[in-house]
């Protein structure tokens, strides 16, 4: 069965095919210790944040849809990784914070990520790496560019 091409350029065909396997690598590595590329995701920043975040933070950080992080979040907190607390001085509004568990399962997941990252990107060495880094640099700063253009355009 022939494969349908996703985009009009075979390139961007290549770097989504890429990143999709990828994210399937590290997400089967990290299925061994019950969690997803987007549960670390939102353990991470929960992790670094300064002080709980509100669920609305967290989307906008992840670049998820509301619906789409509280049900991440649904997840997380029934696993006992996640805590709502009350907000301060919104009753409406909840806090996000990490529980000692999900601190474990954070620090845990992360290394299972460094270590499958390790492996998946391993044939690179550090002259291959610093190209790559290059050439995609170059792809992002160009759509930055041009959305800039399309915003002083419109």
């Amino acid at each position: 069965m022939r494969q349908v091409p996703g985009s009009s350029d075979p390139l961007v065909d290549e770097l989504f095919a890429t990143t999709h396997r990828l994210r399937l690598f590290v997400d089967g590595r990290l299925a061994e210790k019950g969690t997803t590329v987007a549960q670390l995701r939102a353990l991470r920043f929960l992790a670094h944040a300064a002080e709980p975040m509100r669920m609305r933070d967290l989307s906008d950080m992840l670049g998820v849809a509301a619906r789409t992080a509280t049900g991440l979040v649904d997840a997380l907190e029934r696993d006992g990784l996640v805590v709502r607390l009350p907000h301060p001085t919104d009753r409406r509004a909840h806090l996000l914070a990490l529980t000692d568990a999900g601190r474990t399962c954070h620090q845990e997941a992360e290394d299972m990520d460094r270590e499958a990252l390790r492996t998946a990107t391993g044939a690179l060495d550090d002259e291959d790496r610093a190209v790559l880094r290059g050439l995609l640099a170059r792809v992002r700063d160009t759509v930055a560019a041009a959305e800039q253009e399309g915003a002083r355009v419109s």
